[in-house]
């Protein structure tokens, strides 16, 4: 049965809403990374080695690496030219690692609680280190100045330390004591409030 002008019109009115449907969610909720295999998931639960873990309230997909591991050490480069910034550097403070890209909605809606809760607590021993993936300094510049972003952002070419965690999406965002030990490990955006529970957990009063 052949469709007529006006069928063919609904149904391109159709396929053109669902398209826009689909483009806005992946805005909001944020792209898979490049070697992210399934839609907007962030971890395949169907991979075998994959799992549910339980840490201060949240169940968050496994990955790597496991919380109550060591927090594999690494060196990047920073926007400010140094090229060796590594985690051991802030041993004996609370990190908050996020991985994060430019053009992700969710890093950009919990960038500025991050900062704020830095600005806070900075002095009493908690940092953040933002590390993004394989984008031009002058991008990642930018996105730091529109937002007035002052703890450090470090830049990943290649994806090495994003592997070394097996970061597939993001953002995704892991608490690391002051030992070096991971203590939560969380996927997707983190609200105020979540922020807040997790740093009450690590021991700040707030």
């Amino acid at each position: 049965m052949r469709l007529g002008s006006s069928s063919r019109i609904a149904a391109s009115i159709l396929v053109g809403l669902l398209v826009g449907i689909a483009f806005a969610l992946a805005l909001f909720f944020g792209f898979p990374s490049a070697e992210s295999e399934i839609g907007f998931s962030v971890l395949s639960t169907a991979a075998p080695e994959t799992n549910e873990i339980q840490e201060i309230g949240t169940v968050v997909s496994k990955i790597t690496p496991e919380i109550g591991a060591q927090a594999p050490d690494f060196a990047l480069r920073d926007l400010e030219g140094n090229e060796e910034v590594r985690l051991s550097d802030f041993r004996g403070r609370t990190v908050l690692l996020t991985f994060w890209a430019t053009w992700c909605g969710p890093c950009r809606m919990e960038m500025p609680t991050f900062e704020g809760r830095y600005q806070e607590l900075k002095d009493d021993g908690f940092t953040g280190l933002g590390l993004n993936y394989d984008e031009p300094i002058e991008d990642v510049s930018a996105f730091r100045d529109e937002l007035g972003l002052s703890f450090p952002l470090l830049l990943d070419p290649g994806g090495n330390v994003q592997r070394l965690y097996r970061i597939h999406g993001y953002p995704s965002s892991i608490f690391v004591d002051p030992q070096g030990v991971v203590r939560v490990v969380h996927i997707g955006l983190i609200t105020e409030s979540q922020l807040r529970d997790y740093l009450v957990e690590l021991g700040y009063s707030l």
